[in-house]
This record gives C-alpha cells, sequence and structure tokens, in this order.
C-alpha cells in the first residue's frame, strides 16, 4: 500500500513538473510573438504554430488571449524583486549600487524576451481586457530610498531632494530606453546608459569623477553576477532549488503584490485597463 502511494505520489509530482515546464514554453513562445508582432497582431493560432502545440493545449494552460498576454506582464513584474533585494543589501556605497542596478535592469530589457514582451504588451494596454498591474510606482520607490543612502552616506550635493531627483532619473532612465528601443532595437542600451550616468552623476554628486563611479559599480555589478551564477550552479550540482532572497522591505512594497492569476479574468467591478495595485514595478 506504501509503496503505490509513493508511486502515485511520484506520478503526480512529475505531471505537475511537466505542466509547469509545458506553461513555461508556451508563455516564451507567446513572448517572442507579442514582442515582435504586440498583442492585436497575434492570434492563438499564430502561438500554436510557433510553439508547435496545439490550441486546445493552449486554451488548457491559459483561458484566453488576454489571460496569456497578463501571465507574460506579470512575469515581467516578477523579475524585479530579487534583483532588487540583492542590490538594496549588497555592501558598496548607495550610488554605485543604483548604477549597477539600471546596468542590470538594461541587460534584462535587452536579452530577455519575456521583460520586452511584458513592457510592449503594456504598453498596448488599451487592446487588452484585463486588469494590469501599475507600473513605475516601485521604481521610484526604490530609487528615492538608494538615493536616501546616498545622502546619509554624504554622497548627494547639497539640496538635492531624493524623491524629486528619484522622479527625474525614473523618466530618464525610461525614456532612453524607449528612444533606444526606437532607434536600434536596444543594442546599444549600455552605451547609451554609459553616457547618460556621466550627465546625471555630475548634478547628483558633488565634485564627482563619473567614469571612475560607473567603471567601479559595473565592476561590483560584475561580481555579484558572477556569485550569484556559481550559486545558482552549485545548487543544481547538487540537485537542489537555488536558495530564494527575500525581498527587502523597499522590494516588498513593489513587487510582492498580488494580481489576478492567469487563467482568470477580472470580475465585475475591475479597476480601470492598466491600474494596478500601488507598488507595482513597470516596464517600459
Amino acid at each position: 500500500m506504501t509503496e503505490r502511494k509513493f508511486g502515485v505520489d511520484v506520478q503526480v509530482r512529475a505531471e505537475q513538473v511537466r505542466a509547469k515546464t509545458t506553461r513555461r514554453f508556451l508563455l516564451e513562445a507567446a513572448a517572442r510573438l507579442f514582442d515582435e508582432r504586440g498583442y492585436v497582431g497575434t492570434s492563438i493560432s499564430d502561438i500554436s504554430t510557433q510553439s508547435g502545440r496545439t490550441s486546445g493545449a493552449i486554451y488548457f494552460h491559459y483561458s484566453s488571449k488576454e489571460n496569456l498576454a497578463l501571465a507574460i506582464v506579470q512575469e515581467h513584474f516578477a523579475a524585479w524583486p530579487a534583483l532588487i533585494g540583492r542590490y538594496r543589501t549588497a555592501d558598496f556605497p548607495a550610488l554605485e549600487r543604483l548604477v549597477a542596478l539600471s546596468f542590470d535592469v538594461a541587460r534584462a530589457f535587452r536579452d530577455d524576451v519575456v521583460i520586452r514582451a511584458g513592457s510592449r504588451l503594456w504598453a498596448e494596454r488599451s487592446a487588452i481586457d484585463v486588469t494590469l498591474p501599475r507600473p513605475f510606482v516601485g521604481w521610484l520607490e526604490t530609487v528615492t530610498r538608494l538615493l536616501e543612502e546616498a545622502r546619509e552616506e554624504g554622497a548627494l550635493a547639497e539640496g538635492i531632494a531624493p524623491d524629486m531627483a528619484a522622479h527625474g532619473l525614473v523618466c530618464a532612465f525610461f525614456g532612453l530606453h524607449t528612444v533606444s528601443d526606437a532607434l536600434e532595437g536596444r543594442r546599444q542600451i549600455e552605451e547609451g546608459l554609459h553616457d547618460l550616468w556621466l550627465l546625471l552623476l555630475t548634478a547628483l554628486q558633488p565634485e564627482c569623477d563619473a567614469p571612475a563611479l560607473i567603471a567601479r559599480a559595473r565592476a561590483q555589478g560584475e561580481r555579484m553576477r558572477q556569485a550569484e551564477s556559481a550559486e545558482e550552479s552549485g545548487a543544481k550540482a547538487e540537485g537542489k532549488a537555488p536558495r530564494k532572497r527575500k525581498a527587502t522591505a523597499t522590494a516588498k512594497g513593489t513587487a510582492a503584490t498580488k494580481s489576478t492569476p492567469a487563467g482568470k479574468t477580472t470580475g465585475r467591478g475591475k479597476a480601470p485597463k492598466g491600474d494596478g495595485r500601488r507598488g507595482a514595478l513597470g516596464p517600459v
């Protein structure tokens, strides 16, 4: 009896793993099309062709195209809390952490199709009949807190208000992404971000050696990525899941928000499209 129960449990777990793998496969296939063609230009039939799975299989895992789009946007938003948490707790100056974080975010937008698709879908939210998370508020909170830490370290110029500066930085950062995406598909986003920080740091920090600060920040970010990669490789070698980091107070307020589950539509009295809960991180 015990052996039979054990066998059933193993089978159930195997089916759950297969279902999770299939959902992710379909989500990434859809993301590639949404990123290239947009929401209106992509059909379930297109996703079926792209993925090699039947439309019925897609509807089994995602009940509609709207809910598949919602799942991608939610995945986009879910990418940021762990990244923010790492930089919030890293042991180097706050301004350098802010610069290093910005380069990691830029690379994610450039290299991760789900991040890019989530961004485009949010921009096309008026065509999607589900409620999407509210963007940018979490980034404003995160940047404000890092600038407050920089002020406590004596690294901000006199008269700089962290909240006002954060608003300008977030606008500049995501504005750069919009222009870079339109002109060269974000291929030169890191070069553009470097030049943007040369301009911004001279206003934020008195007597700032901006090139040296950027170089230190990028080197610290590279060391953090290498350590993260080594930890994940070690966990896989031992057959363990990589250790999940707890979100910091700021990160917790930014992306650990509940959204409408994929596969469920919002019901009566839903908020206007694109108006999600306060504290969501934002696509561009």
